[in-house]
């Protein structure tokens, strides 16, 4: 999906009506656009965290946390309760940058995907077959040169890449960590939302889009780590992202407020 720019009133829900591909114009919802509300986010996980190369992506699958629970998202355009469920990455190359999102044209360097399933459903296959089966945050991430970085629950992870540089390699994740410290300190409630499809096969519209505004920033040789992983024909695995698609009328919107 490609995110054009927009004008919004701060507070409000912002609508562009796609106009097939070009903007026509953009409006004002006449409510409030409520936040992404987060349960047990600031929970610790339960430990250890378990990281796998499965030939596509670094993939987290996500545990209970410390009190028997998941963490889950509520609010925003989200039609139900989403429990988070795994994490997983975008990337480009040392030559190009891999988000699969574009914000106002700018694509990021990495894109982190955190993948939720809606609690009416039983499993995430399941959630995958209906239009109000999964919820996606997307967070951009930015490689800045020479960066001393504090971003904390990030590091912990990129840390681990080396362990998983083969084809169905795994490693485990030690330590205390939250949903929260994967997010960091960007503002969750600026973000864009739609309704979309995964972006890897079989691309199912049964997804419903959170792409928060801002983009953590972490140092160079920390996101260059993905580059050294390899697929499962011991190919570097670089450049996993979809390309953005056409609008095609979708409406998507935009809060501002912070």
């Amino acid at each position: 999906m490609f995110f054009v720019p927009m004008v919004a009133m701060d507070g409000w829900m912002m609508a562009d009506d796609g106009g097939g591909g070009m903007v026509t114009s953009s409006q004002a919802i006449r409510k409030p656009f409520p936040r992404i509300r987060f349960t047990n986010y600031n929970r610790a996980l339960q430990s250890p965290l378990m990281m796998t190369n499965n030939g596509h992506t670094a993939n987290i699958v996500l545990p209970l946390t410390n009190n028997g629970q998941r963490a889950f998202i509520e609010g925003g355009l989200l039609p139900g309760t989403f429990e988070a469920q795994s994490v997983h990455f975008h990337w480009g190359s040392a030559n190009s940058r891999g988000s699969e999102h574009l914000i106002n044209g700018q694509r990021y360097d990495v894109e982190m995907h955190i993948v939720h399933k809606n609690v009416r459903y039983a499993t995430v296959a399941e959630a995958s077959l209906r239009s109000d089966g999964l919820a996606v945050l997307g967070v951009m991430l930015q490689a800045v040169p020479s960066l001393i970085s504090t971003h904390f629950g990030l590091n912990r992870i990129l840390d681990r890449l080396p362990q998983v540089i083969e084809y169905q390699s795994s490693t485990t994740i030690a330590g205390r960590l939250t949903m929260n410290d994967l997010l960091g300190d960007i503002s969750t409630g600026r973000f864009y939302s739609y309704n979309g499809s995964l972006t890897t096969p079989d691309c199912a519209e049964s997804v419903t889009w959170t792409v928060f505004s801002d983009s953590v920033k972490l140092p160079r040789r920390q996101v260059a780590k993905f580059w050294d992983l390899l697929d499962e024909r011991s190919l570097p695995l670089i450049n996993n992202y979809r390309n953005p698609q056409e609008i095609n009328g979708r409406p998507i919107f935009q809060r501002t407020l912070i």
